[in-house]
């Protein structure tokens, strides 16, 4: 049996995807070990996973919350740079202290999620076969394609050429801190130069937790490339226990863990479902008080709760208003469910501008969408089918994609080949 370490940055829906992959190997056997920030630990819910806590001189216990809240809240052009050296410097910890950490616990080959360079570099070096994780919309670039993190809609003509083109200049240049780390850790490592994270994905196997048929239209993925759809832990989903009136429609409304706590957005999202005589189940993950979620709370009409049985929450429910996560989007899909996407962070414009490209649903400005038009965009999803039968559409193919099992498999066959594992092959 193989031991499996795990490198991601320290994101509570990274966390969980991987850590579902993490238990799939451990029921089969293997070891499976989380390598991060000490604080990352508490990121982990399976107690059979192991962590070995790096990087304590830079990265001290109690200093993750307060990344967690700048990459939430960049603000501005300052607040964005901060950002931005966060992520440099826990690819700088990781690639300090991850060579030596590999070598005390004995690991045969690595995870490594796309998102955080320093796994493969450190892989590479060591002469570890690993694989790459895209637990966010995929980091392989394509000409003719917009960057993940860029809300632009898929064209194929010049104009739209010139817009990817020159957004992608942009990002680079103000991602030059994180760059600088890259090249300077690969060329102390002794490989070949490189600045970006798509520079550092694996020859072996990556992984997405996309489908296909939800991406904008790929010509030059690698051979290894395989889409397995969400990465999540096996066994029910928890029940919806709500005492919804019959013959309304039902609206569930998700910011995700690290945007829970923008009040404003979810009193204009009940607004506007009020005025379109929906029920609303809002879902904070903790981000507001009490008194905040006491304030939205409508007897019989607006229920209000930290974290929601999500899956079933959108099996139930005839639209979803969501961050555009990766993880909620996939989950709808499932569900059927269309999704009015209000991008926030992250990939997030990038995930709601390819909802809207597969018809699954509409999106709208969290800052500028105000209820008159969030109640006329969730009147279209309720009211027009289409919408729907393209989420359900979408949910097929990732029923069929493989989920954590299938990733597992693809995992495995790196560690015992150490060759790449080919889309076609697998």
């Amino acid at each position: 049996m193989s031991h499996f370490g795990f490198v991601a940055p320290a994101f509570p829906s990274h966390y969980r995807a991987l850590e579902a992959v993490a238990a799939v190997l451990i029921g089969r056997g293997h070891r499976a070990t989380f390598f991060g920030r000490p604080d990352a630990a508490s990121l982990l819910s399976d107690p059979g996973i192991g962590f070995e806590p790096v990087g304590a001189d830079t990265h001290p216990p109690g200093t993750l919350a307060a990344t967690l809240r700048r990459a939430a809240h960049p603000g501005g052009p300052l607040g964005l740079r901060r950002v931005i050296q966060d992520v440099a410097g826990a690819t700088d910890m990781l690639c300090r202290t991850l060579p030596a950490a590999l070598d005390r616990t004995g690991v045969d080959a690595l995870v490594c999620d796309q998102m955080e360079a320093a796994g493969g570099l450190v892989a590479e070096a060591a002469g570890l076969p690993w694989v790459s994780v895209a637990c966010a919309l995929p980091v392989n670039r394509e000409p003719g394609l917009p960057l993940p993190v860029m809300p632009w809609a898929w064209a194929s003509d010049d104009q739209a050429a010139r817009l990817y083109e020159g957004s992608s200049r942009v990002y680079d240049l103000l991602m030059g801190p994180h760059r600088r780390v890259i090249e300077r850790h690969a060329a102390g490592f002794g490989l070949a130069p490189r600045g970006a994270l798509h520079d550092c994905l694996s020859p072996y196997a990556q992984i997405s937790q996309t489908v296909a048929a939800f991406d904008f239209p790929r010509r030059d993925l690698p051979a290894h490339f395989h889409h397995v759809g969400p990465l999540r832990h096996a066994g029910g989903a928890a029940p919806l226990d709500l005492d919804l009136a019959p013959g309304r429609p039902f609206v569930f409304a998700s910011l995700g863990t690290l945007q829970g706590q923008r009040l404003n957005v979810f009193r204009r999202i009940a607004t506007a479902c009020r005025r379109r005589g929906a029920q609303l189940l809002l879902a904070h993950c903790g981000g507001l008080t009490p008194a905040q979620a006491d304030a939205l709370r409508v007897p019989d009409e607006v229920w209000v709760t930290d974290f929601a049985p999500q899956q079933a929450a959108l099996a139930r429910a005839d639209a979803v208003v969501s961050h555009a996560g990766l993880n909620t989007v996939m989950d709808a899909f499932v569900a059927g469910t269309p999704i009015l996407a209000m991008p926030i962070a992250f990939d997030q414009p990038g995930v709601a501008a390819r909802v809207v490209q597969s018809g699954a649903g509409l999106k709208a400005s969290p800052h500028l969408a105000m209820p008159t038009q969030i109640a006329a965009r969730l009147g279209r999803l309720l009211d027009e089918p289409a919408f729907a039968g393209h989420a359900r559409r979408l949910g097929d193919a990732v029923r069929a994609a493989g989920g954590a099992p299938r990733a597992a498999d693809l995992i495995e066959a790196v560690a015992a080949t150490a060759r790449p594992v080919l889309a076609d092959a697998a």
